[in-house]
């Protein structure tokens, strides 16, 4: 007779993988990626390319020479952290820049910690943060639409919500005249009034909104962040609208900034987000908050990196007091 092999639960397994979800979280981006080459051309290409392979690099650099392990390149947790680190980028980022930021997002962010699974920080948020206070410059030379000729070419422009910032401070409501209709910024068409379009995966709301179809879809992620955050930020500017004309329309907030491509893809990262749906509704509920505070009256005219990274921190408070009722709970009562 054979051994009988005994082995911890659990005995049942699903067909989900970490290499099976981050692939999964690439192929949606790609209609954003897509976008952001029509839109920018070689710029983009160039940032997000550079961004990807110096993550990849780190990784795997970190992997063998300070933790002495096996490079766990395969599950494709450092190419979603650098198509995010890029596609919160500027399209004519300096090169020696994104491997600053990339060397920060996987060394700092999450090698740091032991790797994927165990950061308490989304790792692209940590690199773009570290690069919007390291270099404000850089990170903020928005190029306008159609008119970058080449990678350092570009004709730059105030943002949507550098518009929005503008019409709070000087308390003119015509200011948000200049912006773009809510139709144009769903399509990413941005270059009206000499404006600049922003981060490279900002620019197209209808192709992360593909993307979130994608992976609702997939079930790779489910809908309670990014919807919470989504109606929480127009639920609230839209009370401001109506009070003040001063602030921007509740549509035009949420299509603006990299609110969608921060409550989509960015938000949702397991590791750093909730468990539960009641957990994830807080915390959507809380970044949607934080965002608008900060982008109203921060220093800042986005606030959504910063509204992120503030809930990353408490997400393990979260999951500590919003939990599923034991099994056998109420049979025991």
């Amino acid at each position: 007779m054979g051994n009988l092999i005994v082995s911890q639960s659990p005995h049942a397994h699903g067909t989900d993988s970490v290499e099976k979800n981050m692939y999964g979280v690439v192929i949606a981006l790609l209609p954003a990626l897509l976008a952001s080459f029509y839109f920018f051309g070689l710029g983009s290409f160039i940032v997000c390319l550079m961004s990807v392979a110096a993550c990849v690099f780190f990784e795997w650099a970190i992997c063998k020479a300070l933790l002495k392990r096996e490079p766990t390149l395969l599950d494709g947790s450092a190419i979603v952290t650098g198509l995010l680190l890029g596609m919160n980028l500027p399209s004519n980022f300096p090169l020696w820049m994104i491997i600053v930021g990339a060397l920060i997002a996987i060394g700092v962010g999450k090698m740091t910690f032991g790797g994927i699974g165990q950061n308490p920080f989304n790792p692209a948020l940590v690199g773009r943060c570290f690069l919007l206070v390291s270099f404000p410059t850089a990170m903020t030379s928005w190029p306008i639409e159609g008119q970058l000729t080449a990678y350092t070419d570009a004709t730059t422009g105030a943002t949507p919500l550098a518009i929005m910032k503008q019409a709070i401070k000087s308390g003119d409501a015509s200011v948000l005249e200049k912006m773009p209709s809510a139709m144009d910024m769903l399509f990413g068409v941005t270059n009206v009034n000499n404006m600049g379009a922003g981060t490279i995966g900002e620019v197209c709301a209808i192709a992360l909104l593909l993307g979130l179809c994608f992976m609702l879809w997939k079930k790779i992620i489910t809908w309670h962040i990014p919807v919470s955050i989504i109606a929480t930020v127009f639920v609230i500017s839209g009370i401001m609208h109506l009070a003040n004309p001063v602030y921007a329309n509740p549509v035009q907030v949420i299509l603006s900034g990299g609110l969608m491509l921060g409550a989509i893809f960015m938000a949702t990262d397991y590791v750093t987000s909730p468990m539960t749906h009641k957990g994830q509704i807080i915390y959507g509920v809380s970044i949607g908050v934080l965002t608008i505070i900060i982008r109203n009256w921060g220093a800042y005219p986005e606030g959504m990196s910063f509204a992120i990274l503030i809930m990353n921190a408490f997400t393990p408070l979260i999951n500590t007091y919003v939990k599923p009722k034991r099994f056998g709970e109420v049979l025991a009562k």
